[in-house]
């Protein structure tokens, strides 16, 4: 379904109208809960010391893992299963969406075909180890690792087990990089990353991976979250290759117009912008403000869980003002807040680039990930653009066709090229 308006030389374009309940925006995270983990140093060549154990339904490996140390252990195993589908028998790139919510893989198993994406959500939640609850984990197929005397059980399952015990789901990633906060969250992202992706299969194959983009002129976080990621990737038998978020958005879905435009990826820890002239960054940013921002602030002044939050907000909610429900009332509130900082960054931004392209035609804005996926997103964010006189010309705003999976799409597209 599309919808246009003209006015002023800007046109607004949903690809398709989106059911936020098909996959889950952003992912967010909150208290420990009861059980934390032990704190331990993990390094970024770093292997966890307590025995992984990975399960799924159709391949039961319990014991052969229990036996298993280290991370090659976890590796093999995963990546056995990551290439039982058959789509990783090839020597093609994969593109890598690594985000604060979700992490996303895109491949393709050869040129000619569409792209084929799977996710998982980043996160997790820890649980007492009995053998007795191991066993039932194992033969729900649900996919847990056995750090010492816990269960950890991560990616989507966790939310589900969150949702059981009404506890906060816990991050391996803030705000676009690794959460200082949880010692065990390179382990964690390694071990969702090893699921995604298997293991390469063979030599120099390339994986483009997603980065945020520094807010401000601090990318010291950014670094050691890149060179962890490239590690992991190194330790699976893959070339790593970093591209920026908003850049990969470009390479996603700007092929039209010669990769020149703003792409947009409105994530769950950052919104992340970039300008780009024929594949050319030409300004890299993000803000802090994005759906972790919008389920924290609306959990705190409605007493709700955030990660309730972010549930209620993606079954039927949509930006079309103030109303009853006190929940809704709150979301929209704190969605207009991002909203809005988002089209004066990018303005400010624009107007104080030096150097800036001349740029002869006017060129698209495109808007991809999870947190611009609710009903009035885009109508309200080309409303805020056009509050003040905009510094380039603007053919067209729009929402991806596939937001969620926009960003894994341009990181596979700038790995083939």
């Amino acid at each position: 379904m599309s919808e246009y308006e003209d006015d002023g030389g800007i046109s607004v374009e949903a690809g398709r109208e989106h059911s936020p309940d098909g996959q889950p925006g952003a992912q967010h995270g909150g208290s420990p809960g009861e059980t934390a983990l032990r704190a331990e140093p993990d390094g970024i060549a770093g292997a966890p010391k307590e025995t992984p154990v990975g399960a799924r339904r159709k391949d039961r490996r319990g014991d052969r893992l229990r036996d298993g140390s280290g991370v090659s252990d976890v590796a093999d195993t995963l990546g056995e299963l990551a290439m039982s589908n058959g789509t990783q028998e090839n020597n093609m790139p994969l593109g890598l969406d690594v985000g604060t919510s979700r992490i996303v893989v895109a491949r393709s198993t050869d040129r000619a075909h569409e792209s084929q994406y799977e996710s998982q959500l980043n996160a997790f939640i820890t649980l007492p180890y009995s053998k007795l609850a191991a066993s039932l984990l194992e033969r729900e197929g649900v996919f847990h690792e056995v750090y010492g005397d816990e269960l950890v059980v991560t990616g989507n399952d966790a939310q589900r087990f969150a949702e059981v015990f009404h506890v906060e789901t816990r991050r391996p990633m803030q705000r676009g990089v690794l959460n200082p906060k949880e010692p065990h969250s390179l382990r964690v992202l390694r071990g969702i990353i090893t699921r995604l992706a298997g293991k390469a299969g063979g030599q120099n194959r390339k994986v483009f991976f997603s980065i945020p983009s520094p807010v401000g002129e601090d990318e010291s976080a950014i670094s050691y979250h890149e060179a962890s990621i490239t590690q992991i990737l190194a330790d699976l038998g893959f070339e790593g290759h970093p591209i920026r978020e908003g850049l990969a958005v470009v390479f996603g879905e700007m092929s039209s117009s010669n990769f020149t435009g703003i792409g947009i990826s409105c994530g769950s820890g950052l919104c992340n912008i970039c300008l780009a002239v024929l594949s050319v960054p030409v300004f890299n940013f993000a803000i802090p403000k994005a759906g972790d921002f919008i389920d924290s602030q609306a959990a705190a002044v409605t007493g709700e869980l955030a990660t309730r939050m972010r549930v209620m907000k993606e079954m039927n909610f949509a930006v079309n003002g103030l109303g009853g429900d006190r929940v809704q009332n709150a979301l929209t509130v704190y969605y207009d807040d991002v909203i809005h900082t988002l089209a004066n960054s990018l303005r400010t931004t624009i107007s104080s680039t030096q150097r800036l392209p001349k740029l002869d035609q006017s060129i698209p804005i495109v808007l991809s990930g999870g947190t611009a996926l609710p009903k009035g997103f885009l109508k309200r964010f080309t409303t805020a653009l056009r509050a003040d006189d905009f510094p380039i010309k603007i053919s067209e705003v729009r929402v991806a066709a596939d937001p969620l999976n926009s960003t894994a799409r341009g990181a596979l597209m700038a790995a083939l090229c």
